[in-house]
């Protein structure tokens, strides 16, 4: 079993304040952020989604946007699933809670994601080819078609917890 409260272990992405993205890298330099000369920027169109998930065509792509609040992220691959850290008292507490957490959760309508390949995890006021260092997590996904299904859960008295899993459904 990994042990995830090990130091760098896991890298967590944080929001300003609205979702996150998860962007396929071939298509990075498209996600113009907040910045942009449309009426409505990309990041305005990642506001707009209604809900824990959404996707949003960039470039010849599609985007991810984990929306609901600007929670602390991370991407567990051998779970397949982001965590989004809404309440606990560690990282490690939290952490733990997870296999539980998803075997338990009721989740909500799933939606079909086609990806390329790794996509960056970021904060999506921020244009793709901008996301670096600490401010985003690299994902590597095997290209394919994913079935995204999410969660709220409160695996304990006081850790709270929102899951976003993806489950390759067809490699290409």
């Amino acid at each position: 079993m990994v042990r995830y409260a090990e130091p760098g272990t896991v890298e967590w992405v944080e929001s300003g304040g609205g979702p996150l993205i998860a962007v396929p890298e071939t298509v990075l330099p498209f996600w113009a952020g907040a910045d942009g000369e449309e009426t409505a920027s990309d990041y305005d169109r990642a506001c707009e989604v209604d809900g824990p998930v959404g996707l949003l065509p960039v470039g010849d792509c599609t985007a991810l946007v984990l929306g609901d609040e600007p929670a602390s992220t991370t991407y567990l691959p051998d779970q397949g699933v982001f965590v989004r850290w809404c309440a606990g008292n560690s990282e490690g507490e939290l952490l733990a809670s997870v296999p539980g957490a998803v075997a338990t959760a009721q989740w909500e309508p799933e939606v079909t994601w086609q990806v390329p390949g790794p996509v960056l995890l970021f904060d999506a006021a921020w244009p793709g080819g901008e996301a670096s260092g600490s401010d985003r997590v690299r994902v590597v996904l095997e290209p394919g078609r994913y079935a995204v299904r999410a969660a709220r859960v409160q695996p304990g008295p006081e850790v709270w917890l929102g899951l976003v899993q993806l489950r390759l459904v067809a490699p290409r």
